[in-house]
């Protein structure tokens, strides 16, 4: 990114870029009553940013409240999706706007691509943040066709080729329970889903269920046709879990049962050294910019992975997703297994 300014529109907004952070958009603060108004209003200009860069932070709005982040969450992205599929609990404060997704502060949330295991993911994220931390807790971001570049070959044609296979136990102990995650306790109901959406699932003898999804691990951006790195391989695997995490939830549950792990789409095992690459890979090109309370995020789901560095609380940050995507196929052309029952 040059370091200059970037004018927008004919307006006095500047997106400032530098070097290790994401662009910074500085508004005058409007007033209060008049936020949905200026969403309104600025909505092409923010989305051209978004689409120039992958991601714009905009700073001065002042946001303070959840009806007024759901009001311009509405004015930016009018067709909000539901949250389906959460890994752990959201707190939904009005439709298609969430908390984030709760985690330990103590500890990272790695690069990822929000719901990039749904069958049709979300292309935005929409991010507010009402309180910043004391410390640390910043939503870093990092290229996703750039990761990419950087991973091994071999590694990358390998995914390219089979996918990866993700696989859930929903229990009531760790992570969103089963009801939590699709939002109904009809059994029914989930099962529809689950077909409608290639997911394999199995209910166990006590109760929990057992779920396996097929998904590209790389894509073709849809406005750029750039090749993408787009998963939660690594942040969804067993060996990113912090070691003592890891040993307790295999003594509880076994390695067939933990809550979620990710394979090879073949179903090989994705081995530490190979999460370890990953993971050092989104370290080396990650850009970062600590939250202010007030400010506002847009990210390209696509094209732009995204985390959640540890903090010291408190830290109020909300969620929204929209642009739905069709449902992901590899950029080599090659189409996942339909879901069934098991």
């Amino acid at each position: 990114m040059s370091p200059s300014p970037v004018l927008t529109s004919a307006s006095v907004l500047r997106a400032d870029l530098h070097p290790g952070k994401p662009p910074i958009l500085h508004v005058p603060t409007p007033d209060q009553a008049d936020l949905p108004a200026w969403a309104a209003e600025h909505r092409h200009t923010l989305q051209g940013l978004v689409a120039e860069y992958g991601a714009v932070l905009v700073r001065g709005l002042g946001l303070c409240d959840t009806g007024q982040v759901a009001s311009v969450f509405g004015q930016l992205a009018p067709a909000l999706m539901a949250d389906a599929e959460a890994f752990a609990p959201r707190q939904t404060y009005a439709p298609g706007v969430y908390s984030s997704t709760a985690w330990p502060a103590n500890q990272p949330m790695c690069m990822h691509h929000e719901l990039s295991y749904a069958h049709s993911p979300p292309g935005l994220l929409l991010l507010a943040c009402l309180t910043a931390p004391t410390a640390g807790g910043a939503t870093a971001l990092a290229d996703s066709a750039t990761v990419l570049d950087a991973l091994p070959p071999e590694l990358v044609q390998r995914f390219e080729q089979h996918g990866w296979l993700l696989t859930r136990t929903y229990n009531d102990d760790i992570g969103a329970s089963w009801t939590e995650a699709f939002g109904t306790d009809d059994r029914a109901a989930v099962e529809s889903y689950c077909r409608a959406n290639a997911i394999e699932f199995a209910w166990q003898a006590d109760g929990s269920l057992r779920t396996r999804q097929h998904r590209p691990a790389v894509v073709r951006h849809p406005a750029t046709g750039r090749r993408c790195w787009f998963n939660q391989i690594a942040f969804l695997n067993e060996w990113t879990l912090a070691p003592e995490v890891r040993e307790y939830l295999l003594d509880v549950y076994g390695p067939e049962a933990l809550p979620f792990n990710t394979r090879f789409g073949d179903g090989d095992p994705v081995g530490e050294d190979m999460v370890e690459l990953i993971n050092t890979a989104y370290a080396e090109h990650t850009i970062r910019e600590p939250w202010q309370s007030g400010d506002l995020m847009l990210i390209d789901n696509i094209r732009t992975a995204h985390s959640r560095e540890p903090f010291e609380p408190p830290r109020e940050v909300l969620v929204a997703m929209a642009a739905p995507q069709p449902p992901a196929t590899s950029s080599a052309s090659a189409s996942a297994p339909e879901g069934s029952t098991r």
